[in-house]
């Protein structure tokens, strides 16, 4: 099926850095368009995928499962890591999710991660009557445009399909006990008010990995929703900033390395 107009993949070759953006569950592309604009004239190579299901109709996200999502930003992971020097994955709200799942799986690929209101658990008690909810009844309401800033339209499906969500609820469960097993440096996004995915997810994601390069930085003016939100331009530039400081830090430490080694030689 065609995407809807606006929804379609973006993808940028640039330099020998190499970022992947992931957008969130129900959504599509166009909530990090601007983001990956704003890499790829930095000079980075840049791939946004569109995620299996999304960016057509709800019904098409219906047949989709957690692993269909997985596999589409994890080619596109394989694929930057043979032709760039260096790999950042970056993403929002299930996209955060699906970045923190590469960052386990490929410790070798990711050379850092941003995420931006990732979610690895929901405290809402009505998800407890998924298992049995998801058999009788295709989809609730969702909640879309979660942005504080006027006039923006991340171009997300109006209802939520509810055996997709629960795929959702299974990949939280493969994900947040395995935090620990993230090192590369993380970079992590949090809105103070966002109505989607509760904070307590950025505190935990903050609080288990075991990078020691950690950084958090709250978003005061932002909903969920924050790369097409009032603190969009402060995610773009900490971001960039974060990828250009790991770059040169792995440069000047290979070239004190290879000092290190010529020295040695006869």
């Amino acid at each position: 099926m065609v995407p809807q107009p606006g929804t379609e993949p973006f993808r940028h070759d640039g330099g020998p850095v190499g970022v992947l953006l992931c957008h969130g569950f129900t959504g599509s592309p166009a909530s990090l368009r601007p983001w990956a604009e704003e890499l790829a004239a930095a000079g980075l190579s840049v791939r946004l995928p569109l995620l299996p299901g999304h960016g057509t109709e709800w019904q098409q996200m219906q047949l989709t499962r957690w692993p269909d999502w997985y596999s589409c930003v994890e080619r596109e992971l394989l694929s930057l890591a043979e032709e760039c020097e260096h790999v950042f994955v970056m993403g929002l709200s299930m996209g955060g999710t699906l970045a923190l799942r590469l960052a386990i799986e490929h410790p070798d690929a990711v050379n850092g991660l941003v995420v931006v209101n990732a979610s690895v658990h929901s405290r809402n008690r009505a998800l407890l009557a998924l298992p049995v909810l998801r058999r009788f009844m295709p989809t609730v309401p969702g909640i879309r445009n979660d942005i504080k800033k006027p006039g923006q339209d991340e171009l997300a499906y109006s209802r939520v399909p509810l055996q997709a969500l629960y795929s959702l609820t299974e990949l939280w469960g493969d994900v947040e006990p395995r935090l620990s097993k993230i090192s590369c440096p993380v970079l992590a996004f949090g809105s103070d008010d966002d109505h989607v995915v509760e904070p307590s997810n950025s505190v935990e994601i903050v609080q288990s990995v075991s990078s020691r390069d950690l950084t958090f930085i709250p978003l005061h003016d932002s909903f969920h929703v924050a790369t097409l939100d009032n603190d969009a331009s402060l995610i773009f530039e900490q971001s960039l900033s974060f990828v250009r400081r790991i770059v040169d830090h792995g440069e000047r430490t290979s070239a004190f390395d290879q000092g290190d080694r010529d020295e040695g030689r006869p």
